[in-house]
C-alpha cells in the first residue's frame, strides 16, 4: 500500500477563530472552506473511477456502529449522555442521500490555503476518507461552531459578526447553493451525530491514556472532552426529537 502526495506550498490556519486576520478575509476564508467541501461533493465517484472506494449505502448505520464499539472498548466510567446516544442514533437515522466521496476529517486544519489569497490549494488527512452521505461531512464541520472558543478549534459563543465569520445558518445556504442541493433540513440529527463520533474518537484517546499509550497533555486534554461533547451531542438529539 502507498499513496502519492505532492509539495503544496501554503499556510495552514490552526485557530478557527483566525486571529490577526481582518474579519473581511475571515469570511472569505471560511467561504473558501465551504466551497471547497462542496465542489469534493460535486464528483460522481463513479465518474471518476471511485465507484468502489467503498460501501456505498447505509452509511449513517455503519458509522454509528462503529463509533459505539469504539466507545465501548475504550470505556472507562459511565456517560449517562452516551449511553442514551447510543439508543437513539439507531432508532432516527435520516434519509439515505447519494454517495459521494466524504473526507471524514473537513476542517480548516485540515486545508493549505494560498499563503496571500482566501484560497483553499489543498486538502490533507485523506485516512477516513470512504464513499458516504456528503451531509456527515458536511455537519462535522459545523461542530466548529459548537465547540467553544476557548478551544483553538472552536468559535462556539465568539462574535461571528465582529469576527466576519459566517453563521452556521449562512454556511448551510452557501454549501447548498454550491453544491445544488436543497438546503439541509436535518441538521439537529446530524450535530448530535458527528458530535457523538468526535466523544468515540475521544473516548478512544481516553482509553490510551489509562492504558498508558497515549501520555501527552494533548491526549488528556482530548480526552478531558468527553463529556462536554457528548452533553452537546445529547442536546442536539433533543431537538431532533429523542
Amino acid at each position: 500500500m502507498f499513496y502519492v502526495m505532492d509539495k503544496v506550498e501554503g499556510r495552514i490556519l490552526w485557530d478557527l477563530k483566525l486571529p490577526g486576520i481582518e474579519p473581511a478575509e475571515r469570511r472569505a476564508i471560511y467561504e473558501a472552506q465551504t466551497d471547497a467541501l462542496a465542489a469534493l461533493h460535486a464528483f460522481d465517484p463513479a465518474a471518476i473511477g471511485l465507484g468502489d472506494y467503498g460501501k456505498p449505502g447505509a452509511y449513517f448505520a455503519r458509522q454509528v456502529g462503529r463509533w459505539t464499539k469504539q466507545y465501548r472498548a475504550s470505556e472507562i466510567d459511565p456517560i449517562p449522555a452516551m449511553d442514551r446516544l447510543i439508543a437513539f442514533l439507531p432508532e432516527s437515522l435520516p434519509p439515505e442521500g447519494p454517495a459521494r466521496i466524504v473526507h471524514g476529517d473537513f476542517r480548516l486544519d485540515n486545508l493549505i490555503m494560498d499563503a496571500e489569497q482566501p484560497r483553499v490549494k489543498a486538502v490533507l488527512d485523506w485516512e477516513l476518507s470512504t464513499l458516504g452521505d456528503p451531509m456527515a461531512d458536511f455537519s462535522y464541520l459545523l461542530i466548529g461552531w459548537v465547540i467553544p472558543q476557548t478551544q483553538r478549534n472552536g468559535i462556539g459563543g465568539a462574535d461571528l459578526e465582529a469576527l466576519g465569520i459566517p453563521t452556521i445558518d449562512e454556511t448551510a445556504e452557501r454549501y447548498a447553493a454550491k453544491a445544488g442541493i436543497a438546503k439541509p433540513g436535518n441538521l439537529d440529527w446530524l450535530m448530535a451525530y458527528n458530535l457523538f463520533r468526535l466523544s468515540a474518537i475521544c473516548q478512544g484517546i481516553a482509553g490510551r491514556v489509562r492504558d498508558g499509550t497515549a501520555a501527552s497533555a494533548h491526549a488528556k486534554t482530548m480526552a478531558a472532552q468527553v463529556g462536554p461533547l457528548s452533553d452537546a451531542a445529547w442536546s442536539f438529539a433533543r431537538k431532533a426529537g429523542a
